[in-house]
């Protein structure tokens, strides 16, 4: 080999590890959407203070990342969720109608989602017009074990799979977030039905009910969000509900084909 090839291969090998340190950045800033000082990056990824600083100054001149302001530390950027927003630009515009409908028909704020590793990823949402509402941001990254979105999405993967995917012990955020032992037994249950309900599991006083949606474009979940009180009385209305839009929206986009 070439001086020439070996610089060359160097320079590639330079380039590639820049953009894995990049992406680790990412993976520590999208597990914590609070935000993450510069110190604690580093200590997330293991890299020096001085190379994050770095990262951080690029990726935040391409919107990838941004400061939180004064207080200190950085959080994604509106560049990433723009990025996430045009790849699923065709599910979005196609689900949007009917989750309108649903809010409408019920008062109740829902939304559109997928999986993001361990997280659910909200890719839509419309929040309903009324004085005791759930309201929250289009990008939020919730916890796949603890929400009714995330454990129909983590029902799809193997068992296998999903042991390799989540921490152990799971974390607690209420009295009522699930054992990991208690969350598979649930996953087996949410499998057969398609269907799956958050009962305060992440947020205290607050509930949830999804559909899994199966289609050409991929899987996916359609939400009520409530606060609990109203969950209790209406959770067949929900359910009915949630079930007739799942079957809109499939015969409107194409199911996935059946495997043979």
């Amino acid at each position: 080999m070439t001086q020439t090839d070996q610089a060359s291969e160097g320079g590639k090998h330079v380039g590639i590890q820049v953009i894995a340190r990049a992406a680790a950045v990412m993976r520590a800033l999208g597990n914590h959407p609070q935000g993450l000082s510069l110190a604690a990056i580093a200590q997330v990824v293991d890299l020096p203070r001085s190379t994050v600083q770095r990262i951080i100054n690029a990726l935040e001149e391409e919107l990838l990342v941004e400061a939180l302001g004064p207080g200190g530390g950085f959080r994604l950027g509106p560049a990433l969720g723009q990025l996430i927003n045009q790849a699923q630009t065709d599910i979005i515009s196609l689900v949007r109608p009917h989750l309108i409908a649903l809010s409408e028909q019920l008062q109740e704020s829902t939304c559109l989602s997928s999986l993001a590793g361990d997280k659910t990823y909200v890719l839509d949402r419309i929040v309903a017009e009324r004085e005791l509402r759930v309201v929250f941001p289009i990008g939020i990254n919730a916890p796949a074990t603890a929400t009714a979105s995330g454990k129909l999405l983590l029902a799809e993967l193997s068992e296998e799979a999903v042991r390799a995917l989540l921490p152990d012990p799971l974390p607690v955020f209420t009295p009522l977030t699930l054992t990991r032992e208690a969350l598979f037994e649930q996953l087996v249950e949410i499998k057969a039905c398609g269907f799956a309900v958050d009962r305060g599991e992440y947020i205290e006083g607050l509930c949830s009910f999804a559909v899994l949606l199966d289609t050409y474009l991929g899987r996916y979940t359609i939400a009520i969000v409530a606060p609990s009180t109203r969950m209790v009385s209406r959770s067949e209305q929900f359910q009915q509900a949630l079930l007739a839009c799942k079957h809109n929206i499939e015969r409107a986009i194409g199911r996935t084909p059946a495997k043979s």
